[in-house]
């Protein structure tokens, strides 16, 4: 019917030209109307072929080559790598090490040019032996024990660190390090093996195309720079848990319920105690009307059922390098984005007679690790929500949210005149440091990552709960392949309003119901239907209350080292990650001289 219609519609439309050759026109213009439509049908059909098949075929070629052009960058690259460590933090650089040393060919990637993690972000103070509580360098080991070693020997105190370990005597002032030391030591400490092949300044590309399984194994990751990277092998070195949710294993964020692992410290604290306002400070734009609102650096939540879970995480913050050294300092500078009225809520602690923090010298050459945990510093409480498993824009505007922010708070404590009339002792010690020049050179002096205290935590068959880090009643672990020695430590997660007053909620931090924390290597193994060939040092298995204890930088060190090992082996027998036992790890965990437990 559609066509004898349109046979009648073109006989119509001709018959005022063509009375005479009517039969002839129309039976023309037939054939050329369909011509016509021909081509537009072939147009057609040729456009999706390209959009769907040979798009997609010159997009996996381009790769094919982004990937021979960018491994041929880094000496000793492959097709096929034995071991991919994502993450150039400080669990990642030892996992490479610790792999090459076993003779496997390892790529590491790192989305910062810089590799080290914390370490070389300002974070130099190592929290080894800066308790008067307990001594936590004998748990010190294995590749992290020799970090510190170049560390002593560097800044030429070896033998007094020697000795220090060999007769016990506390002295935290040996394991600092500046974080320019610390990227240039971890750099000449890669650059020793041959078969550590590094990529910087990329990452896993965003959306579901970031990683290719077969069954459960993972077969190639694709980053952002167009590279696809095939491995045997995997370790998620990142502090986030990046590669380890792309992958599709189970994971939490925040704070568990006390009910979920039978523990007392988890979820929202019903009383915070420690790290609390130590003044009481009005939190109302007006101050006499609780309906003006809340200044900044408040939350306006309900407090919540004590022991429920959510999923706010603790405080980020900047790790500050600062110097008083004139001629290495650069000066605390106004940002572009300053506004006065954010730092309200400093002005009011000072009024009520608070005492606000200031820096000190810790690290070598007069500079400071100017870290925060104070009832009133640049913690910024809340602000951080959702950064684990945000976007990439979205974890940028959190960056720069700290960054700003922290950046005018050094500015308003150092120069604003009300300041240096409500504690003008405060205000004279804050303008006689500034930001060291010879750290973070490439950007003006301010360092290049967030501290993320929280990322994502691998939820598999084991948990690391409260339970093993009790020092009475305690669940034993029975294959540690590293020691955690910190109490639970988890920062404030948020700042909102009690009683009519600014309240700081969520701070745990030790007690005297814990002990040296020994880690179960099933921790950092993914369930079995959920991935075979990859290890998660960063992220392990636990709870919020328990990962508050493992989260150390040099604990990170030894747990990337001991995923190398798990690695090493699970290559070595051809078998899925799951299927390792403890008897074929411990004789390699002891040859490796890390320390699973202690007298």
């Amino acid at each position: 019917m559609i066509f004898w219609d349109y046979v009648e519609y073109r006989k119509k439309f001709l018959k005022p030209f063509h009375k005479n050759n009517e039969r002839f026109f129309v039976f023309f213009m037939i054939i050329k109307d369909y011509y016509i439509l021909m081509h537009l049908i072939f147009i057609s059909i040729m456009t999706t072929i390209v959009y769907y098949w040979i798009y997609p075929a010159l997009m996996i070629i381009s790769s094919l080559k982004m990937d021979s052009i960018t491994q041929g960058l880094h000496s000793g690259a492959e097709d096929n790598q034995q071991l991919v460590v994502y993450g150039g933090t400080s669990a990642g650089f030892t996992a490479a090490i610790q792999a090459a040393k076993s003779g496997i060919d390892v790529l590491l990637i790192s989305s910062s040019p810089h590799i080290g993690g914390m370490m070389v972000e300002g974070l130099g103070g190592s929290d080894i032996d800066n308790h008067a509580e307990f001594q936590n360098s004998p748990a010190v080991s294995g590749l992290a024990l020799d970090f510190y070693a170049r560390v002593a020997q560097y800044y030429n105190r070896e033998e007094e660190w020697r000795l220090a370990i060999k007769e016990g005597k506390k002295n935290p002032e040996l394991w600092r390090f500046e974080s320019s030391v610390a990227e240039s030591l971890i750099a000449d400490w890669l650059e020793e093996y041959d078969n550590i092949t590094i990529v910087k300044g990329t990452r896993l590309v965003e959306g579901r195309g970031a990683v290719m399984k077969k069954g459960t194994r993972i077969e190639s990751l694709l980053l952002e720079n167009g590279m696809r990277v095939r491995g045997d092998m995997f370790v998620d070195a990142t502090y986030e848990g990046d590669l380890m949710a792309a992958a599709g294993v189970a994971f939490t964020v925040g704070r568990e319920s006390n009910a979920t692992y039978g523990e007392t410290l988890n979820g929202i604290r019903g009383e915070n105690t420690y790290r609390q306002f130590e003044v009481n400070v009005n939190p109302y734009l007006d101050p006499e009307d609780p309906g003006s609102g809340l200044i900044p650096t408040i939350q306006d939540e309900r407090f919540g059922q004590p022991g429920e879970g959510d999923d706010r995480i603790q405080a980020f913050c900047f790790r500050m390098c600062l110097t008083r050294e004139k001629s290495n300092q650069l000066p605390f500078a106004k940002p572009k984005e300053y506004d006065r009225n954010q730092y309200e809520i400093y002005l009011r602690y000072l009024k009520a007679g608070g005492k606000l923090y200031v820096p000190n010298e810790k690290l070598p050459n007069g500079k400071t690790d100017l870290g925060a945990w104070h009832d009133l510093s640049h913690n910024l409480y809340g602000i951080n929500r959702g950064y684990p498993t945000a976007s990439y824009a979205r974890r940028t505007e959190i960056f720069e949210e700290h960054k700003s922010f922290t950046q005018g708070l050094f500015y308003f404590l150092a120069n604003d005149p009300e300041v240096g009339e409500l504690d003008p002792e405060l205000q004279q010690k804050w303008s006689s440091w500034g930001l060291a020049k010879d750290e973070f050179t490439d950007n003006e002096g301010w360092p290049r990552d967030l501290y993320v205290r929280d990322g994502r935590r691998m939820v598999s068959d084991y948990v690391i709960t409260e339970h093993h880090v009790r020092k009475q009643e305690y669940t034993k672990v029975e294959d540690p392949i590293a020691l955690a020695y910190w109490p639970p430590d988890v920062h404030h997660v948020r700042r909102i309003v009690v009683n009519g007053f600014a309240y700081n909620e969520g701070f745990v931090f030790g007690g005297d119901n814990w002990r040296p924390l020994p880690i179960s290597f099933r921790s950092l193994i993914p369930a079995a239907d959920q991935c075979s060939n990859l290890i998660v040092p960063t992220c392990p298995s636990s709870s919020h209350i328990a990962y508050g204890a493992i989260r150390l930088e040099w604990t990170f060190m030894v747990l990337g080292q001991a995923a190398a090992i798990m690695a090493n082996e699970t290559l070595k027998n051809g078998m899925a990650v799951q299927e390792l036992s403890y008897d074929q790890l411990l004789p390699q965990i002891k040859k490796a001289k890390i320390v699973t437990s202690l007298p």
